[in-house]
Parts: structure tokens; C-alpha cells; sequence
């Protein structure tokens, strides 16, 4: 906290119009960073919608100063933190693209790619167990790319470990739902648009828990398709790598 005062302190000395006077200034930079300070708090209470409206009214106020920047930063997580998901991907958005050598763009991307990552299933398909890994993993994918640039632009990045972390559970359900979708063919009897989704999903998510799937959905498709020797191979291949999966 006394961190944030002095910061407010040197920033709104110098973003205050220069024609007021003494008192007067002094009184605006104690205001303001009260409102600051209340907003902080707030928003480490949960109180997320009475942080969010004071940041937004500072950040009217100084649209253009460096506190407007930490402001979009504060904003970005209590949107976040608020379920405001669209809101905390916009304001992430923005300031990476008004302050690309900032030093916590890093941050920005990860606050990006948390709001895409917890927009997973809502209450009802919870509440019923229904497979979300049959549904089109487009938020997912958001998901995968913002954590992507953190870990590749800032691998010495406190908040990389995390993003790694989840970018291995992403790798897995986005394989689930390739694997989904070719057995789907496979099942209908489209078996080049099975195999052809089944070796996407091996090569583009090579190490995730379900390779094994695809290289099966693979040696169906072959033997479907009558190319034998192929099939063989393929399960060949999966005995190698996953012997109880054969």
C-alpha cells in the first residue's frame, strides 16, 4: 500500500494541470489517491464492481498518464476476477497494443489468457456431467494462443510456470476434441476425413493423452479404406508407445 501511494504521489505531481495552485493540487493528489487506494481495497475484499467503478472513474480523469496504464492493469484482473471475461480480454488487449515494450505485457497476457481459459461450461453442463470436449474448443484455443506468446516472448516470466502448466491441459482437450470429431467420420463411414483428422490431431498435439485414440481412429480408417500394410504399421506404432492401449 505505500507502494501505490508513492507511486500515485509521483505520477499525479505530474499530471496535474500546472495553473492550479499549491493547495489545491495537494488536495486533487490526496483525493485521488484515496479513491486509489479504496479501489485496491475493494477489489482484495471481492468487492469487484466497487473497485471496477472507481478505477474506471481515475482512469477518465487521467486517460493519458502512466496511471492510466497501471489502472488498465488493475482493471484487467478485477474484470477478470468479476466474471467480466470479455472486459478483461478487451482491456488486455488494449494496453498490449498502446504499450507493446511495456514491462508487464507479460502480465496482460496472462490475465488474457485466464479469461479465455475459466470460459469453460456454464453451471448447467456442469451440473449434468456433460462432455464438454464434444463442444468446438474455440475459447480454448484463445486460450492456448495468449499462453503460447507468454511462455515464448517471456520464458523467465514469474507467471510462465502457470501457463505452461494449463497449456498441457489445453494440448489434451483440444486433442480430445479432434479425436471426437474423426471418430465421428470414422463412425459414419467418411474414412479419409477420419484419418485425416486422426494424423492432424497426432501432429499438432504430439505428446497429449489422447495420440493413442487417434493412432487407433488411423489404423480403423486404413483397414477401412483396404490399405493394410498401412493399418499395420500404425498399430505397430501404437504397440510401441502404448502397450496397453493395442
Amino acid at each position: 500500500m505505500k507502494r501505490a501511494r508513492l507511486f500515485l504521489l509521483v505520477v499525479l505531481g505530474t499530471a496535474l494541470v500546472a495553473c492550479a495552485g499549491n493547495e489545491e493540487e495537494r488536495t486533487e493528489v490526496q483525493n485521488i489517491t484515496e479513491a486509489y487506494e479504496k479501489a485496491q481495497l475493494s477489489v482484495a475484499g471481492g468487492n469487484y464492481g466497487r473497485g471496477i467503478q472507481i478505477f474506471e472513474a481515475i482512469q477518465a480523469r487521467f486517460p493519458f498518464s502512466d496511471l492510466s496504464r497501471q489502472i488498465q492493469l488493475e482493471l484487467m484482473y478485477a474484470y477478470y476476477k468479476s466474471g467480466r471475461r470479455e472486459q478483461a480480454v478487451e482491456a488486455a488487449d488494449t494496453f498490449m497494443r498502446e504499450n507493446p515494450i511495456h514491462p508487464r505485457v507479460d502480465y496482460a497476457l496472462y490475465i488474457q489468457g485466464l479469461a479465455y481459459f475459466d470460459n469453460g461450461p456454464g453451471l448447467l453442463e456442469r451440473w449434468f456431467r456433460k462432455d464438454t470436449t464434444k463442444r468446438p474448443p474455440t475459447e480454448i484455443e484463445s486460450a492456448y494462443s495468449a499462453l503460447r506468446r507468454l511462455v515464448e516472448r517471456f520464458p523467465s516470466s514469474q507467471y510462465a510456470p502457470d501457463a505452461e502448466q494449463r497449456m498441457v491441459y489445453i494440448k489434451n482437450r483440444l486433442a480430445e476434441y479432434e479425436n471426437h470429431v474423426a471418430d465421428y467420420y470414422l463412425r459414419r463411414g467418411a474414412y479419409i476425413a477420419a484419418l485425416n483428422r486422426a494424423k492432424a490431431a497426432l501432429e499438432q498435439f504430439n505428446g497429449a493423452e489422447g495420440n493413442a485414440q487417434s493412432l487407433q481412429i488411423m489404423a480403423a480408417a486404413y483397414e477401412n479404406l483396404g490399405m493394410t500394410e498401412l493399418a499395420d504399421d500404425t498399430r505397430k506404432v501404437l504397440a510401441e508407445n502404448f502397450p496397453n492401449e493395442s
